[in-house]
Parts: C-alpha cells; structure tokens; sequence
C-alpha cells in the first residue's frame, strides 16, 4: 500500500487521532529546538563575555611588554657581576680557594684559583650559566693531587636576546 491509500483507510476518528498525535510531535520537537537554541545562546554570551575580558587583558600586556621593551636597558655595573661571581663562589663553598677575582669591564669577569677539585669547579661553573654567566676563556693545569686543578678563567655575562 501506498502511503496516502494507509490514511485514506483509516476511520475518521483515527485520521483526527493520528493528526492530533503528530501535531504534538511536532510541537514538542518545535520546542525543544526552541529551548536547546536558547540554551546554546546563553552559554555563548556567557563565553563572549570571557573572552572580551581575556581579550582587554591581553591588550593591556601588550602595551605594557611594548613599553618595558622601549625602556633603556639598565647599564650594568662592575660590582654587579663582580657581586654575582663572588656569591655564587661563596655558596659553592670555593670562596676560599679563591686566589684573585677582578672585574674587567661591565659585563666581564676574570677569577684564579689556585687548587679547586674539579668536579667542583664543574658545577661552579654550571651555577654561574644558569645565572647567564657564560665561561669565555679558561685555562686549567692539572696539579699533582688527583681531582684537583688550577683554573684562570674569563666569564662574560650573556646578553639577552
């Protein structure tokens, strides 16, 4: 059977029956449409309104990182980087194998140490790299003690980029 012959066969009671049930189907999907949309809606002005905030924020550090890059770079001091290698020797505990340190210019550092074990000498170094201190030049003589060497050496504070 075709479907316009199904609806030609049923009684009148069940074609009113039949239209009455679909009507309210179609309501009910009508609505819950209605209802998801609107729910959807109010999530999203809820994420736009976020997202307006994020968005001013961010426009506020842009101009701030824009102004503090403008800034003139504060000129460095002998004493600073003379300062930083002193205390990172001191809280290496080879501050007393220390024989000479000497600032060379603003950015340089020049230290001669007499006998250090190496391996502390290793991690001094790496201490002072983590600091943005970078190792130059270096000359290191074996001594006659197993583990321990003389170093003179030269370290450069790294620019930033």
């Amino acid at each position: 059977m075709k479907p316009g012959e199904i609806w030609k066969s049923q009684s009148p009671r069940q074609r009113a029956v039949m239209a009455v049930l679909a009507l309210m189907a179609g309501a009910a999907l009508y609505l819950w449409i209605v209802l998801s949309a609107d729910q959807a809606r109010t999530q999203l002005r809820v994420t736009v309104a976020m997202l307006r905030a994020q968005s001013a924020s961010l426009e506020q550090q842009a101009v701030e990182l824009g102004r503090l890059r403008g800034m003139p770079a504060k000129p460095a001091s002998q004493s600073d980087v003379l300062a930083l290698v002193q205390t990172q020797a001191g809280a290496a505990g080879l501050s007393g194998m220390l024989t000479r340190i000497e600032a060379m210019d603003s950015n340089q550092v020049k230290v001669v140490f007499g006998a250090v074990p190496f391996a502390d000498w290793l991690a001094w170094v790496g201490a002072l790299q983590s600091l943005q201190m970078r190792l130059d030049t270096c000359r290191i003589e074996a001594l006659s003690t197993p583990g321990l060497v003389s170093v003179t050496a030269n370290f450069v504070r790294s620019r930033p980029q």
